[in-house]
């Protein structure tokens, strides 16, 4: 269903009747700035039909010109049905270690030696998924820890920026104190029983 945000704009469609009405018509003028012998060939050559001139395809011209432009200062938007979003309250921080220990192809992933961050990138990007009603924020740490996607229910932007996670990014070392003390930070005005870390 189409509607419009500046419905009150419709109200200059008599715009123009005003403007004529209260506007005096242009003098014509003889003066003429250059003298063409034959301006009458070029003129009939130029010219459309004479239908065309006529008054009453001026006017509905002009009319629909002015109608598209009232239409398009009404800003049209398109509404569609509103998503109900099943909530839970429940505010999820993963952080996950970006040190140089996670580099370590110690593990398998479907049969395959993967290093602990690939690991984790699987495990974490699955849970991520499965939260839904949830709202899933993501830091990454290392000789820093950083909010690297804050509190969302945007669940598919927290599970591509985990999926974008490159060892050392935020250095080799292993902060993991500065990861609980940012979680903190950011949970600490969410309630007790809703406010969880992952680490």
């Amino acid at each position: 269903m189409i509607q419009f945000a500046w419905i009150w704009v419709f109200l200059l469609l008599p715009l123009p009747l005003l403007v004529r009405a209260v506007w005096p018509p242009a003098r014509a003028t003889r003066e003429v700035a250059l003298t063409v012998p034959f301006f009458s060939t070029l003129a009939a050559l130029a010219s459309p039909p004479a239908r065309m001139h006529s008054a009453w395809w001026r006017i509905a011209g002009l009319f629909i010109i002015w109608m598209l432009l009232l239409v398009a200062a009404a800003r049209p938007q398109r509404l569609g049905d509103a998503d109900s979003m099943s909530v839970t309250g429940r505010d999820l921080l993963l952080a996950v270690d970006l040190s140089g220990s996670m580099e370590m192809p110690d593990l398998e992933l479907h049969g395959k030696p993967a290093t602990r961050l690939q690991v984790v990138q699987a495990v974490a990007g699955d849970f991520i998924a499965r939260r839904a009603g949830d709202r899933v924020g993501l830091i990454l740490f290392g000789k820093r820890a950083y909010v690297q996607t804050p509190l969302t229910f945007d669940r598919a932007t927290t599970r591509a920026m985990l999926e974008e996670a490159e060892i050392g990014l935020a250095g080799k070392e292993t902060a993991i104190g500065d990861a609980i003390a940012v979680a903190i930070k950011h949970l600490r005005d969410v309630p007790q029983d809703n406010r969880v870390l992952v680490l």
